[in-house]
């Protein structure tokens, strides 16, 4: 390693990292069990917890580590006196009102809090500076969106931490190639997080495309390919079968009131193993994933597509959300009757916008790099190329999915952009007339990271669920397409206006 990257790590860089760890718990983690009532997708995977708690047999849209990971949490600090009160639906309601959220939403909240120390160990790969990579992680730390959904009992806290972790895995495998022990660690690594994403979320497939950047690096040498592709596979093949296991040897229990009488569509060979309890034998676990992957697929051909004539349409359309629409409106309630409590999908617009802007840059910086080559080389021009095209490359996939998409589904997107505007300060050397030394942009950065805390200040009772009168909820209607509804306002969508709906 040379004297510039031992030197990253420093007093200064773990001062600033624990600068980072703190902030982010008070925004992520601090009384993360508020508010205590169920907003959102919560009615569905506290419902799947139960079952995992409960030995049942089900199955899901997802796959099973981000539900796994809601029921380990109720498992731990076991806040509830029950756990079984939803074993039989796939949908909870009727929560008691004693009904604690703290271990049903722990992890999700946990990694959230975490991912903002591997984000800035990202930033310090890129940037070799602490006090950059320190405010570069306010784009996380303070994304209103970002916090409201993964203080929740979601999919979305684990996977974040997991795409953040291959991307920084990623790096440094590319930094420690020349080192056969380091490159092989981080190698198996990659494959053990890859295979975490697959096991949460399929959007996360996007991911795959770090493979073949890491293959162009190691190019033409066949034998660390060899090396590279046999520890990527020991690894990703340990988690995910591992994860997959679990979930079967789990679910031994069939409950009649489920879907399909318990079996959830079923082959009669996975009736068979059930009725003989050998849904943990290996011998059972390809019969039991094929069936997993034929459930998924039916059920994802059964959701409805985007309508954006339906006035509670709460979906908006993938080329809206780079700047924050639609806004979803996850509960309400009124305390007093004056005022009125929202916990809202409301992103952070300086986030979101000056992460749009920088990946347009990039592309703008990439493009001209190729068409009128500059004295000066860009500097990570491999590493924006690799971004910029993970980037544009998940909105060709969900340009394809047919059914209904919200505007959570753009926080990968969203992570990736970050990453971007990380690269595209590094490589801006001029604004205009200016040139832009190292003081400049450490002072450019500052001012954003204040002007974001702001906007998260002005957005906060949207995210924490406190009061707000009409007056004021109005005031943070900015956008109209954002389309920020206040329970008195009627939702009306300009795409729906142009469709011309019910004519």
């Amino acid at each position: 390693m040379s004297a510039q990257k031992s030197s990253l790590w420093t007093t200064h860089t773990f001062l600033f990292l624990g600068f980072v760890v703190l902030l982010s718990y008070l925004t992520y983690f601090h009384h993360y069990w508020e508010p205590q009532a169920v907003f959102w997708d919560e009615n569905y995977h506290i419902a799947s917890a139960q079952k995992y708690l409960n030995g049942v047999y089900f199955m899901e849209q997802h796959p099973p580590l981000g539900k796994l990971l809601i029921a380990a949490g109720e498992k731990i600090l076991h806040p509830n006196a029950r756990a079984d009160q939803y074993i039989g639906t796939d949908y909870a309601t009727n929560f008691p009102p004693d009904f604690s959220f703290k271990g049903y939403r722990f992890f999700s909240a946990f990694l959230g809090w975490w991912t903002a120390s591997l984000l800035f160990l990202i930033f310090l790969l890129i940037t070799r500076n602490p006090l950059l990579s320190s405010f570069l992680s306010f784009f996380y730390i303070f994304d209103n969106a970002l916090i409201v959904h993964i203080r929740g009992a979601m999919l979305e806290g684990p996977l974040e931490f997991f795409c953040t972790a291959m991307i920084l895995v990623f790096l440094l495998l590319l930094e420690h190639r020349e080192r056969q022990r380091l490159f092989l660690l981080w190698s198996t690594l990659l494959g053990v997080v890859f295979a975490c994403i697959m096991t949460t979320k399929i959007l996360g497939l996007v991911f795959i495309l770090l493979i073949p950047a890491v293959l162009w690096k190691l190019l033409p040498d066949g034998r660390t390919i060899g090396r590279f592709f046999v520890c990527f596979l020991l690894g990703f093949l340990a988690v995910y079968i591992a994860v997959w296991h679990i979930h079967f040897a789990l679910g031994k229990r069939v409950v009649p009131t489920l879907p399909d009488n318990g079996y959830y569509q079923a082959s009669p060979a996975s009736k068979q193993l059930l009725a003989t309890g050998r849904t943990g034998s290996f011998l059972a676990f390809p019969i039991l994933l094929r069936d997993a992957f034929g459930f998924i697929a039916h059920y994802n051909r059964g959701t409805p597509r985007l309508d954006l004539c339906k006035p509670d349409e709460n979906g908006s359309p993938f080329f809206d959300w780079p700047i924050g629409a639609r806004a979803i409106n996850y509960r309400w309630e009124t305390p007093d009757g004056n005022t009125y409590r929202y916990l809202y999908l409301q992103s952070n617009p300086v986030v979101w916008l000056t992460t749009f802007a920088a990946v347009i840059l990039a592309i703008c910086l990439l493009v001209g790099s190729f068409l009128a080559p500059p004295r000066q080389p860009l500097t990570h021009r491999f590493l924006l190329m690799v971004f910029t095209g993970l980037y544009a490359s998940f909105f060709v996939a969900v340009s394809r999915i047919s059914r209904v998409l919200y505007l959570y589904h753009y926080f990968i997107p969203l992570l990736v952009g970050f990453v971007i505007a990380s690269l595209v300060l590094m490589e801006v050397k001029k604004l205009g007339r200016w040139n832009l030394t190292e003081y400049g942009k450490t002072f450019g950065l500052i001012v954003l990271a204040a002007l974001i805390f702001v906007s998260f200040q002005f957005y906060r009772p949207l995210t924490y669920y406190e009061a707000l009168t009409d007056a004021q909820f109005a005031r943070r209607a900015i956008l109209p397409v954002w389309e920020l509804t206040s329970v008195h306002g009627t939702r009306t969508n300009a795409l729906a206006v142009a469709k011309n709906c019910g004519n």
